[in-house]
C-alpha cells in the first residue's frame, strides 16, 4: 500500500521572520533529526499563533522524516521536550490506527537507508523528497498483531542501544565536570595550599599547542569526490562524523587501499583528537573511537596529535571543548568577513590553553581515559547492536523470518 492510504502526513511551518507572529516555541529543523534519534542540543524558537498549534505540533508516536539534505532520514517523536513544533525541511508522518508506528517507523527506515527513495528525489545537488513524492512510497502492511511483534523484536535492540547511549553520556558528563572543577573552578587536588598569582594557581601557564602536539594536519577527498567512496575499506573521518566530545558513525564512509596510500600522511592513530576547521560544524571536536582505527582524514577535519611528553589528549580534548575556548575559536573561524568558517593550521597551532604541571595532568588524564574506555566499549557494543538489527529488518521486513 502507500504511504497515503496508511498514514496523515504534512510539512512544517516555513521559517519566516517578518511574517511570523504568535508565541515563541522551540522547533525541530533539518539538522535535528539523525537515524532513529534526535539530536536536541541546540534548538532554535519561532512565533507559532494559536491557530497553527494543531497543525505544526507533534504528538507522541509521530514519524519525523527529512525532506532535504538527507531524504528519508527519519525518528520518531516521544515528546522528549514538551511544545515541539517543526518546520518545512521535515516532514510529519502520523499513521492511522491501521499502522504501529514502530513498525512504520522500521519499514521506512529500512527503505530509506537501502536506496528505495532514490527515485522519488529530486534536486542535482541537494536532494529533495517532496510530499507528493514521499505519498507514493509503497509500504508493507501485514495484520496489526505481526506489525507489532517485528517492531517489539527490533525495538529490543534500540532499546538496548539507547540505554548505552544513556551510560555515555553519563560518562562523558562526568569527565567535563571533572575538567570543569579542577581547571576553570581551580578545585583541584591540593588547592587548599595553592598560591594564586594574578588569579591563577602558581606554576600555571598558557601554552599554544604547536608546543604541546607532535601533528597538526588535514586531509583531502579522494579523486572523483563522492563517487569514489567504497563501501568497505579503510575509514574516511569527515566533519559529518564530528561531535563534541563524540563521534557519530552515520555517513561514515571507506577508502580502499590505493586512495589510503595517497592520504598516508594523515594517518589517524590511537588517542588522537579531531577537529572540525571548515563549515557550519567549525570547532567541533572529538577523540577518534578505537573501533575505526586505522583511519584516515578530509581535508575538512584536522588531526590534532598531543606531544606526550607535554601532555595528555585527554586535557588537549577538554581544554579545546572547553566553553571559553570554544567561543574564542568560533569567533576566530567567523572573523574576517568570510562566507564560509574556517580554522587554519597557523591559528590552531598558535591557539593557546591554560596549563597546568604536568603531574595535574597526568592525573587528569588517567581518569578521563578510563571514562573514555568505559564509553569506547559501550560504543563498540552499540555499533554490534545496530548491525545485527540492520541485517535482521530486511528480513523481518519481507518475511524471511517469520514471526
Amino acid at each position: 500500500m502507500r504511504l497515503s492510504e496508511v498514514a496523515d502526513f504534512r510539512l512544517g511551518k516555513m521559517l519566516d521572520q517578518r511574517k511570523n507572529k504568535g508565541d515563541l516555541l522551540p522547533y525541530l529543523a533539518n539538522k535535528n533529526v539523525r537515524w532513529g534519534e534526535f539530536d536536541l542540543s541546540e534548538m532554535r524558537e519561532m512565533r507559532f499563533e494559536e491557530r497553527e498549534l494543531e497543525t505544526f505540533s507533534l504528538k507522541n508516536g509521530d514519524i519525523v522524516m527529512c525532506e532535504g539534505g538527507v531524504p528519508g532520514r527519519c525518528a520518531i517523536w516521544r515528546d522528549q521536550l514538551p511544545k515541539m513544533m517543526y518546520q518545512k525541511a521535515l516532514h510529519r508522518i502520523r499513521p492511522f490506527e491501521t499502522m504501529n508506528e514502530v513498525y512504520l517507523y522500521y519499514n521506512l527506515s529500512y527503505r530509506a537507508k537501502s536506496g528505495h527513495f532514490e527515485g522519488l528525489f529530486t534536486g542535482s545537488t541537494i536532494k529533495h523528497l517532496p510530499k507528493e513524492k514521499l505519498a507514493l512510497v509503497e509500504v508493507d502492511v501485514p495484520d496489526l498483531p505481526t506489525q507489532e511483534r517485528i517492531a517489539a523484536i527490533l525495538s529490543a535492540y534500540d532499546d538496548l542501544i539507547e540505554n548505552n547511549r544513556r551510560r555515555i553520556a553519563l560518562l562523558e558528563q562526568a569527565a567535563r565536570l571533572l575538567y570543569r572543577e579542577w581547571f576553570v573552578h581551580f578545585r583541584f587536588p591540593g588547592h587548599e595550599t595553592a598560591k594564586f598569582v594574578d588569579g591563577l594557581p602558581e606554576g600555571w601557564d598558557k601554552r599554544p599547542l604547536i608546543d604541546l602536539t607532535t601533528k597538526l594536519g588535514s586531509g583531502a577527498t579522494p579523486r572523483g569526490g563522492a563517487g569514489a567512496y567504497q563501501e568497505v575499506g579503510l575509514t574516511l573521518i569527515r566533519s559529518l562524523n564530528v561531535y563534541d566530545y563524540s563521534f557519530h558513525d552515520d555517513g561514515l564512509v571507506f577508502l580502499n587501499e590505493d586512495q589510503a596510500k595517497k592520504l598516508a600522511n594523515v594517518t589517524v592513530e590511537k588517542h588522537d583528537v579531531l577537529l572540525n576547521i571548515t563549515g557550519a560544524s567549525v570547532a567541533r571536536c572529538c577523540m577518534v573511537p578505537d573501533r575505526h582505527l586505522p583511519a584516515r582524514v578530509n581535508q575538512h577535519v584536522m588531526i590534532v596529535r598531543t606531544d606526550l611528553d607535554e601532555s595528555s589528549p585527554f586535557f588537549i580534548l577538554h581544554s579545546i571543548n572547553a566553553q571559553q575556548n570554544k567561543e574564542k575559536l568560533l569567533s576566530i573561524a567567523r572573523a574576517g568577513g568570510a562566507t564560509r568558517e574556517a580554522l587554519t593550521k597557523d591559528v590552531v597551532g598558535n591557539f593557546e590553553i591554560l596549563c597546568p604541571p604536568n603531574e595535574l595532568i597526568t592525573l587528569f588524564g588517567d581518569q578521563v581515559e578510563q571514562m573514555h574506555e568505559q564509553a569506547e566499549t559501550l560504543s563498540a557494543l552499540n555499533a554490534q547492536l545496530t548491525r545485527v538489527r540492520d541485517l535482521l529488518l530486511p528480513r523481518l521486513m519481507d518475511g524471511r523470518i517469520p514471526v
